[in-house]
């Protein structure tokens, strides 16, 4: 990865837009960025890490601070970086999130992050992501490193290596861990523990559950309690449960058997006597019955009799009632026959002699016939004159109408005048509503606003109070910050006395005796202490800053309420805003009456167009009408001659048709009866010669014999029923008195209720014997099922003891307990691994700085009071041939080592990236505390790295270094205060604003 270019604006101590162009530096390979103290050389090495990663090593979680505070209301904020990746270059352009003043009035707006990537191809750069998350996503793949990995190998930061060098085991761990990503095998060691935890947990549920067990089995087979638990469950003791179960088991078996043996003795017995009672008590009521059937034989012999007469006469009793109707329906038929003449002779008085009346009957349905053809004529003359009137009425009320319909269309027009007229005043009345709308809304807002500024200067002086009281805090806090850090350095000699071990060098002056170490005091100060102080600052600074945002945001807010009230007063703004109504509701009111007399001009003009169009249609109508009254009135004068013409004497074809109908009717009447006589006369001579030869069959002397005889059906069946009963009873009881097993009977001797009261006892007793064999029962088979459950219990110990062992000394060893004898945890094992490959790479060039007398030594050996290990470095000087401590380098040789191991870290992390090629190397040292010799040892170092094409830039203000490095780049601090980039006079400079 090559850094090509640089440009950024509004940048840490950059206003203006800075260039800077890394490829102009290729030839020379090494270049200086230099400056006085303080005028942003790191600045730049910060701009390339925000473009990549959004974030800047010396701004975390404070990015606001980025923006210049050089920066004008329109000056931006942002950096563009090129770089080469591969085989693509590409360019990235970022700006932070961030509050500047706003252009016009007080207080400050917010302006949003941005990202912005770009891909060159074929000269043209091509976008790739538009979106801070898309750019961070795309280039994690491009780059291939993490941020801190990209400040290890690419940004050697101040005094980063150097305190990499002398750290302890855990900081050099974190160090390690974020650059070599072996969170994970903490992780497996935390997984291990809790597995472990959870194994154990289970094998004292096991245990419990077996102690459990065990003793409700011991209940099971002892319930007084009598048995005690042995040491240990197992076999031996489950088939002496069993076999004490067994045993009582037997015993309660013989004893049901022989219970229910005694029952069964019983309830034979029982059985025997109950069924010779029941026989003697059968022979009895036999005997009963038989004297009660001979005293009801002379009743049951009448009834015999009765019921056979009855069944005679059934026979022939429908003859009798057949004689009986025929000779009522003769009478009836003379009856009605003597009826029908008297009403024809009445009907025939007036004629000279009685006609025949079939003869009639003929006569009269030719003449009705003739009279029902004009008989609809007659019924319809009241419907004709009826309508007749109707078309007269009609004629008269449209004669009526058309003088209606005159005097409308004269009144019309004068209406329509009057509502145009009124329509031309509400229309300009109406016209004034937009300007009524805009003064009540101006009015409206001004008077709100007038009503929110009250409020607001209130909250504005509730806001300024708490950010005088946060500010108080935070000094506070500031000046108790300052006291704990000067008590923590007053404490070092006893915090690194607290270290010491006998025979071990000191790591400040390396003697391996400790005659007086330095003692802690009771309120020494932790870093733990420093670490709660410094969140407590950075908590207090966040919250005045919050404070101070909610100041700024209320008198912008103000301000602008302010400027929308403006000058006239609250009760003024009112008494216009009311007026400006009642103007706004009178132009409402206009517009509705608008809309209303349009509505009436149009129905107007409708109504006299539709009286225009009626009143032609109606004179129409008028003439059609009279038309046709004149044509109903010539109808009807014809149909009332024809009517009087056909009715003669009658009043009318109705009446005389009724007249002929009645004599008619009266002549069908006498015909009908007649030839009913003659036929009921021969059916009733019929019948009685019927009923006279069914008497002689079944031998009646004459018909009141077989009404004395003659029943009902319901009553016949009751006899025979009586009959079959009595006979069905006689015969039962016949069987019952000849049964064999009624006759000879022996005599009861033995009391049921003795032989009852035995059974009950032996039941009673074979219940209570089968009840104690089924709870023994039961108990054996909860016993046996419980051993079972208790046997895979065992087992299933067995293997989760096993399976727990595994995993507790696994735990143990990946976290560095016994028997682990390193006290190496796995994740520091694993990094180990790395720390020996970083070393092995920064000795090639510590030992060419160091003409071969140093080497870094990877040191595994288990600390002071067991402390962890696996990290630690030393230094093996080949001039004694020991190993010390790294902290007993001198400074120029801690300078070479913390270099050597910074370069030999970049490069194993560059090749586990990927095999990353590094062509751009900055370095950002103190170079400062070097002597001349040593400061040519680095340079030369250094400059070894060139090869291949290699660029590095150098951060230092060392006048020995500005002298041996002719490329350079100075960054200038100007008359305003902010900060500029002059670029070697061998390639394009880069102010172009500043």
């Amino acid at each position: 990865m090559r850094i090509n270019r640089v440009e950024l604006a509004g940048f840490g101590p950059f206003r203006g837009v800075q260039k800077l162009d890394f490829d102009a530096f290729r030839d020379d390979g090494i270049f200086l960025i230099e400056g006085r103290t303080g005028a942003g050389k790191s600045s730049i090495l910060d701009a390339i890490c925000f473009a990549l990663y959004g974030s800047a090593p010396r701004y975390e979680k404070t990015e606001a601070h980025l923006r210049s505070d050089h920066c004008g209301p329109d000056d931006p904020t942002y950096v563009t970086l090129e770089f080469t990746a591969g085989e693509h270059r590409y360019l990235v352009t970022r700006s932070p999130e961030y509050e500047r003043p706003k252009k016009r009035g007080a207080g400050t707006t917010k302006t949003p992050a941005s990202a912005e990537l770009f891909i060159q191809r074929d000269g043209e750069w091509v976008g790739v992501a538009a979106r801070a998350v898309d750019v961070g996503n795309e280039l994690d793949t491009v780059v291939g490193l993490r941020k801190d990995q990209f400040l290890q190998v690419i940004l050697l930061a101040q005094n980063r290596f150097q305190r990499f060098l002398q750290a302890g085991n855990d900081d050099r761990q974190a160090v390690l861990r974020s650059l070599f990503g072996t969170r994970r095998f903490e992780e497996y060691e935390q997984e291990l523990t809790v597995r472990s935890k959870a194994l154990q947990a289970e094998l004292e549920t096991s245990a419990e559950f077996v102690r459990r067990e065990a003793a409700r089995a011991a209940r099971l087979a002892e319930p007084d309690g009598s048995l005690d638990l042995p040491t240990e469950v197992g076999d031996a003791w489950f088939a002496e449960l069993s076999g004490i179960l067994d045993a009582e088991l037997a015993d309660a078996a013989q004893k049901a058997s022989d219970s229910d043996l005694a029952f069964t003795t019983a309830d034979s017995a029982l059985r025997a006597a109950e069924l010779l009672a029941g026989r003697h008590r059968r022979r009895e009521a036999a005997a009963a019955a038989a004297l009660e059937l001979e005293a009801l034989r002379p009743t049951i012999s009448s009834a015999r009799a009765e019921h056979d007469a009855a069944v005679r006469a059934s026979t022939v009793w429908p003859y009798v009632e057949r004689s009986r109707a025929t000779r009522s329906a003769a009478d009836r038929a003379v009856a009605a026959e003597q009826t029908a003449r008297l009403a024809f002779d009445e009907l025939c008085r007036g004629l000279a002699a009685v006609p025949d009346p079939r003869a009639l009957r003929h006569a009269l349905s030719d003449e009705m016939g003739a009279l029902r053809a004009v008989l609809a004529d007659e019924q319809g003359l009241p419907g004709l004159r009826g309508a007749l009137d109707a078309q007269r009425s009609a004629i008269a009320a449209l004669e009526v109408t058309l003088q209606a319909d005159a005097l409308l269309l004269h009144d019309l027009p004068l209406r329509l005048e009057t509502i145009d007229f009124d329509l031309i005043a509400v229309r300009n009345r109406a016209a004034t509503r937009p300007a009524a709308d805009a003064q009540v809304a101006r009015l409206d807002a001004a008077h709100a606003a007038s009503a929110r500024v009250t409020a607001l200067e209130t909250d504005l002086r509730q806001l300024q109070d708490r950010e005088a009281l946060a500010g108080t805090q935070l000094s506070g806090l500031h000046r108790a910050h300052a006291d704990l850090l000067a008590r923590r350095w007053a404490g070092h000699a006893a915090e690194l006395a607290a270290n010491l071990a006998p025979g071990e060098a000191c790591v400040v002056c390396g003697s391996l005796e400790h005659p007086a170490p330095a003692a802690l005091d009771a309120d020494a100060v932790s870093a733990e202490d420093l670490a709660r102080s410094e969140r407590l600052v950075a908590e207090a600074t966040a919250s005045l800053a919050a404070a101070s945002a909610a100041v700024r945001d209320g008198s912008e807010l103000l301000a602008v309420e302010r400027t929308r009230a403006g000058e006239v007063p609250l009760d003024e703004l009112a008494a216009q805003l009311e007026s400006a109504r009642s103007t706004q509701r009178a132009c409402l009111a206009a517009v509705a009456d608008v809309r209303r007399l349009e509505g009436e001009s149009a129905a107007v003009r409708r109504e006299l167009d539709d009286a225009k169009t009626l009143q032609g249609q109606r004179a129409s109508d008028l003439q059609k009408a009279q038309l046709a009254a004149a044509s109903t009135a010539a109808r009807l004068d014809d149909t009332i001659a024809r009517l009087q013409a056909a009715r003669g004497n009658d009043p009318s074809i109705a009446a005389k048709l009724e007249r002929l109908r009645g004599q008619h009717d009266a002549a069908v009447a006498l015909i009908e009866s007649i030839t009913a006589v003659d036929d009921a006369r021969t059916a009733a001579l019929d019948a009685s010669q019927q009923l006279t030869a069914a008497l002689a069959e079944k031998g009646f002397g004459s018909e009141d014999d077989v009404d004395a005889a003659h029943r009902t059906d319901r009553q016949i069946a009751l006899l025979a029923d009586q009959v079959r009963s009595f006979d069905a009873a006689e015969a039962a009881t016949s069987a019952a008195l000849s049964d064999p097993e009624l006759v000879d009977l022996p005599e009861q001797t033995e009391s049921i209720a003795d032989l009852g009261t035995a059974k009950r006892v032996a039941g009673q007793q074979r219940d209570m014997a089968l009840a104690a064999h089924a709870a023994v029962s039961g108990r054996r088979d909860q016993l046996a099922s419980l051993i079972d459950e208790l046997s895979a219990e065992q087992a299933d110990t067995a293997e989760l003891r096993a399976q727990y062992d595994q995993v507790r000394e696994l735990a143990a060893v990946v976290q560095g307990n016994e028997p682990n004898s390193m006290r190496m945890r796995l994740e520091t094992y694993v990094l180990a691994a790395e720390l020996e490959e970083i070393v092995s790479a920064a000795n090639v060039r510590l030992r060419t700085m160091t003409s071969g007398r140093y080497a870094l030594e990877h040191d595994d050996s288990r600390q002071y009071r067991n402390t962890r290990s696996g990290l630690g470095l030393s230094i093996l000087d080949q001039h004694t041939g020991r190993a010390r401590a790294t902290h007993s380098l001198s400074g120029g040789e801690t300078f070479l080592a913390s270099l050597a191991l910074a370069l030999g870290l970049a490069e194993v992390v560059s090749s586990q990236a990927g095999g990353i090629t590094l062509d751009t190397l900055f370095v950002d040292e103190g170079f400062g505390s070097l002597d001349e010799d040593t400061l040519g040892i680095a340079m030369s170092t250094l400059d070894s790295l060139r090869s291949g094409g290699r660029t590095i830039g150098l951060i230092s203000h060392v006048n020995t270094m500005k002298e041996q490095i002719p490329a350079k780049v100075r960054i200038r601090v100007t008359d305003d205060g902010s900060s500029e980039v002059v670029q070697d006079a061998l390639s394009a400079v880069g102010s172009l604003g500043g």
